[in-house]
């Protein structure tokens, strides 16, 4: 069965298809990773199943997790890559651009530049809070690539 195609799935034919929620959150596209990575094809003598339940592949999570992150703004070569990078806890920005996270950095960092002054705190300590190591910059996310 191909992925646009509908189930022949008793389950699939009772329950229908689970909703795309109106408003995407961070927390719909974590899920649709889990789900499109967890949920995916598995080998059988009668075809291909769904490796977590058993279902005809693409069961409803897989089509559900394909649907959001398409809504997301993710091609199909996009979500192949997701699925074929294997890791179900693989960060996709929200919200997604192409070239990744619409903010400058992640975590909300400026960017620096390479003539910046020279600081008036010295390193591991935070402004204005004596004692405190400050917190370091969380690494740029890696996104698999579609190639």
């Amino acid at each position: 069965m191909r992925v646009g195609e509908q189930s022949t799935d008793p389950i699939d034919q009772v329950l229908g298809e689970v909703p795309v929620p109106a408003p995407l959150t961070p927390e719909d596209v974590r899920l649709a990773v889990r789900a499109v990575v967890v949920h995916t094809a598995e080998e059988w003598p009668t075809g291909p199943l769904c490796r977590n339940d058993g279902a005809s592949y693409p069961c409803r999570l897989h089509r559900w997790g394909r649907r959001v992150l398409t809504e997301h703004g993710l091609n199909e070569r996009q979500i192949e890559a997701l699925i074929r990078h294997g890791n179900p806890f693989v960060h996709v920005p929200f919200p997604f651009t192409a070239t990744g996270p619409a903010s400058a950095r992640p975590g909300g960092y400026p960017a620096q530049s390479r003539h910046q002054a020279a600081r008036a705190v010295p390193p591991g300590a935070r402004p204005g809070v004596p004692g405190r190591p400050a917190t370091p910059p969380v690494a740029a996310p890696r996104w698999p690539r579609a190639s």
